[in-house]
């Protein structure tokens, strides 16, 4: 069992965490779910929907895609299988960021419960803040940003939703690309790889080129095949200019 002592540190913390929604990632990620508030109402998500998406889904993302597959009229299948393949670009961050959070007495079951909060803005904040935490602290400080800061969105997707409804036409557009272009930078900026980076632009070109042809499957296709080719195209020609250097210097 913890200590009295070991309670108290962990409660430090945890609120030490909690006040990482005062940060500017934090704030980006509200307000673009200000603009995800204006985008299920223009795509005729109601609000139980939404908030319930933004609570249990959580990566904003993917609750993009779902509701772009259910308005394109994809059939539940493909709806699964859509935000289930955007979902699988978290595995490396999860997989980066849980040996950083374990500490010496750190249940597998909080660990696994903490993966449920990983998305772009927690994995960024965390990478950059992780290393001033001890590591017995860093758990409970990371449950207390990676909650707070999904418990506080959802806050706002709720009160949000009948708000943007009033808004003039030129703000609630406004909100409503907010979304988008908080995806395009954060993917940008995040991106530690060329293949990210491939993958990003036949993704922008792919996308409303399958929107064209294959409206209903149009992410699908463009996610397997512009994943597919962008692996590709980085496999055999960025990684192919890389010449390896022997120890004596001599490639």
């Amino acid at each position: 069992m913890q200590s009295e002592s070991d309670q108290v540190s962990l409660g430090h913390w945890f609120l030490r965490g909690m006040r990482g929604i005062f940060s500017l990632p934090s704030f980006i990620l509200m307000t673009s779910f200000v603009g995800f508030s204006a985008f299920a109402l223009e795509s005729g998500v109601n609000r139980g929907e939404a908030v319930f998406m933004t609570l249990m889904i959580w990566a904003l993302p993917a609750k993009m895609i779902l509701i772009g597959s259910m308005v394109g009229g994809a059939n539940l299948a493909a709806c699964f299988l859509a935000v289930t393949l955007s979902s699988v670009r978290m595995m490396p961050m999860v997989a980066s960021i849980v040996p950083e959070m374990r500490g010496a007495k750190t249940p597998t079951w909080l660990l696994l419960f903490l993966s449920h909060f990983v998305a772009i803005t927690a994995w960024v904040f965390a990478t950059q803040n992780l290393s001033n935490v001890p590591r017995e602290g860093r758990a409970a400080w990371f449950a207390g940003f990676g909650m707070t800061l999904t418990l506080v969105n959802t806050l706002i997707v709720g009160l949000c939703y009948g708000v943007v409804a009033a808004f003039p036409p030129l703000v609630a557009g406004v909100l409503f690309f907010l979304t988008p272009v908080y995806f395009i930078a954060s993917i940008w900026a995040s991106a530690r790889h060329s293949v990210v980076k491939v993958a990003f632009v036949v993704g922008v070109i792919a996308g409303p080129l399958f929107a064209i042809i294959t409206p209903e499957f149009d992410i699908l296709y463009a996610g397997i095949g512009g994943g597919t080719f962008a692996y590709l195209v980085d496999r055999f020609l960025f990684r192919r200019k890389i010449v390896p250097v022997s120890p004596e210097g001599e490639p």
